[in-house]
């Protein structure tokens, strides 16, 4: 990284000194010169000079000066010449590469240090001390989107939802996997889920229009404490595993929304099990074909209304009626009485998840 930073600094600058100038690191290796063909370079005498001087001086007709963080600086400028002038372009030189390097370790070790914490590769007493280090807000609202490509093309979503949220300093985009990437965003006061869900309609429809990639987009809920940034990422993640049970044909899930599905979700399968053979006592569920399970699902969806069911369905009442009763038979469950129709409601919901069988988080 540092290489290529110092390396596009030297080319702004290699017009206005008309001197040869560039970067050695500890090693005493040029890593960077506006002198193409002396990158890669090494003075084993320039070593010796680096490990004595943290302050300005000279070697083989170049003034060196050494710059970096630490009490040892890890690299030294150098600009050719002796003379007052080079002392004069080194210093501001060491002051500019070191100001914009500590600028770049610093983003890169905040995506890092959310990283980790989202990952829970931090130990929860070190979480504070870090983020003082690098002057993180660590009370602010922020809230946790995970992205997945389900399908796409050459483009990078990655970068597409890094331009997208330039902000660096407030909100954080970084990969976990190849296929999720996971934006943390900063929420000003006021913003609530809905405004959420639009900000991940944009992501969704962004990668889908202009770069034909499609994306589901899990989300967390708001959190105020950096600590809690785990908690909404897994949110995020279970998000994502139940709307792929229940919600197919959504490209937002939020954890918010998810309902009785969050609930049978966190259930142990075998409890899940123990229920559908408590409910179908008189047939197995299996038992129902396809017809008879979308004469449930429409009726589900017309609020267990009979007359507004049969006209959906384009079927005479009666005919409906003797659907119903046929699944009363085979089942035990009245769907017309609202107590059954919930208890089924539900049973549909656990056979679907046990055959789904989604990651657990």
């Amino acid at each position: 990284m540092s290489n290529r930073l110092f390396q596009g600094i030297v080319h702004q600058m290699r017009d206005s000194i008309d001197r040869v100038i560039g970067v050695v690191d500890s090693y005493a290796v040029t890593i960077s010169c506006s002198d193409l063909t002396r990158i890669g370079e090494t003075n084993e005498y320039l070593v010796l000079d680096l490990n004595e001087n943290t302050d300005i001086f000279v070697r083989d007709g170049y003034t060196y000066k050494p710059f970096g963080t630490r009490a040892k600086p890890d690299y030294a400028v150098f600009v050719e010449g002796t003379d007052e002038m080079a002392t004069k372009f080194c210093n501001i030189l060491a002051i500019s590469f070191a100001s914009i390097k500590q600028y770049y370790d610093e983003k890169y070790d905040r995506n890092n240090f959310i990283k980790n914490v989202i990952l829970e590769n931090i130990l929860p007493g070190d979480i504070y001390v870090k983020a003082r280090e690098l002057h993180f807000n660590t009370d602010v609202n922020r809230v946790v989107l995970l992205v997945r490509v389900v399908s796409s093309n050459d483009i990078s979503a990655f970068d597409v939802i890094q331009n997208l949220f330039p902000d660096k300093q407030k909100d954080f985009v970084f990969n976990i996997s190849e296929k999720d990437i996971v934006l943390v965003k900063e929420i000003k006061s006021g913003i609530n889920s809905k405004d959420i869900e639009k900000l991940a309609r944009s992501i969704v429809d962004t990668l889908g229009s202009e770069f034909y990639t499609r994306v589901v987009v899990g989300i967390g809920t708001i959190v105020s404490g950096v600590k809690e940034l785990s908690k909404s990422f897994k949110e995020a993640q279970v998000s994502l595993e139940v709307g792929k049970v229940f919600d197919t044909e959504k490209a937002i899930v939020s954890y918010n929304n998810l309902g009785i599905a969050r609930l049978i979700y966190q259930l142990p399968t075998t409890l899940c099990e123990m229920f559908l053979k408590e409910v179908f006592k008189k047939g197995s569920i299996d038992s129902l074909d396809h017809e008879t399970l979308f004469t449930i699902q429409k009726f589900f969806e017309n609020n267990l209304n009979v007359s507004e069911t049969s006209r959906k369905l384009f079927v005479h009442r009666n005919t409906l009626v003797y659907r119903l009763e046929k699944i009363k038979k085979l089942t035990g469950l009245d769907l017309r009485e609202f107590d059954h129709a919930i208890v089924f409601k539900v049973a549909l919901m656990v056979k679907r998840y046990l055959t789904a069988n989604p990651v657990k988080y």
